[in-house]
């Protein structure tokens, strides 16, 4: 648990024990994040696109990497966001995500597609949040992380007295959130240094998981409904 505690050092609340956390990161096997405010402020405007950053695309990547060591199997990953963005779109692509699910404003309707697609139990799933309307799939998934931001104080007691998290992140969105709840589940799954120093040498455990990875053609859904 040492590891873990040095992300509650810097800032970070655990909102259940630390075993409990632990545990709950042991049986993970998706990750699915949000975009506006997790990646990014959220902040937009016209041909205005929030965005992302290598830092978050890193510790992505080294998650992913990390589970395949840590289980032999790659670890499910997509978006799930209310808004069509092109920024999106090309991260998703690029990190060759398993799925996205965009301009969802019914964001449970995207969570019962991918839990269908991948055959996926809500316990075995990890969700990365940052505001209301990402509740109703914080309410269904087995780890929960919400993106801490100072100007929500009345959203933050809502998400803890109505148990909707586990881990509150002392980073923001803009402040490379993703890259920490990244190096926080791989603290849980025991597997950072090996997963560092494979990347490092781009051994032969990194060369198989990164064509493997490569290999991944994104699944795209449509919401049914609009909002």
């Amino acid at each position: 648990m040492r590891n873990l505690k040095k992300f509650e050092d810097r800032g970070g609340e655990f909102l259940i024990p630390l075993s409990d956390f632990k545990n709950k990161a042991l049986k993970i096997k998706a990750i699915i994040f949000d975009w506006d405010g997790v990646f990014n402020s959220g902040v937009k405007g016209d041909n205005v696109y929030s965005g992302f950053s290598e830092v978050d695309s890193m510790g992505l990547n080294i998650l992913r990497f990390g589970y395949t060591l840590f289980s032999g199997n790659l670890l499910i990953s997509g978006i799930i966001s209310g808004e069509n963005n092109p920024s999106t779109e090309k991260f998703v692509n690029r990190e060759h995500l398993n799925f996205k699910c965009l301009g969802f404003k019914n964001k449970i309707e995207g969570l019962t597609e991918v839990m269908k697609e991948f055959s996926l139990k809500p316990q075995e799933i990890a969700f990365v949040f940052d505001d209301i309307l990402d509740l109703t799939v914080a309410e269904k998934c087995g780890l929960r992380f919400q993106i801490h931001r100072k100007s929500a104080p009345m959203f933050s007691d809502y998400v803890k007295d109505n148990h909707l998290a586990d881990y509150v992140t002392f980073s923001s969105g803009e402040e490379f959130a993703v890259r920490e709840v990244t190096e926080l589940l791989l603290a849980a799954l025991d597997v950072y240094p090996e997963a560092v120093k494979s990347r490092m040498d781009v051994d032969e455990k990194y060369s198989k998981y990164i064509t493997e990875r490569n290999s991944i053609k994104p699944k795209t859904y449509s919401p049914n409904t609009s909002y």
